[in-house]
């Protein structure tokens, strides 16, 4: 599953799969990865300095989770210069959702940002989805 968003010049794709070696559906959990690529499509410098993901399993639950930089980086973007990088997400459910915000900050214009969105993407086992 893809989602893509664009916001002020920075575009957020996302990319999900399944991963049955690290699942076990008899125990309600079903593991899935993510890929995340940033691209700064913009004309300043940026820097993601937290995120804010929204996950929803199949019944409805929602965790927020909110931390500094990903994967212990807080990457700096130059016009033209993409980060990628890919994460886990484990669930109880085979099938769920995620969504978000990257806090992005403009690192010449101390004191300016703004959040870049993290378009909705799911997750879900293969044999889920009709």
């Amino acid at each position: 599953m893809r989602s893509t968003a664009v916001t002020h010049g920075v575009r957020v794709q996302v990319e999900s799969a399944y991963l049955p070696e690290r699942s076990d559906p008899s125990r309600n959990h079903w593991f899935f990865t993510y890929r995340v690529t940033i691209e700064n499509h913009g004309p300043e410098v940026v820097q993601l300095v937290s995120r804010h993901w929204i996950i929803e399993n199949g019944h409805g639950h929602v965790e927020h989770v909110r931390g500094p930089g990903v994967v212990g980086e807080t990457p700096r973007l130059a016009p033209g210069q993409r980060f990628t990088y890919q994460s886990f997400c484990p669930l109880d459910t085979p099938i769920g959702s995620m969504r978000g915000t990257y806090q992005m900050i403009f690192p010449e214009r101390p004191g300016d940002g703004f959040d870049a969105t993290i378009a909705p993407f799911t997750l879900a086992c293969p044999t889920s989805l009709n």
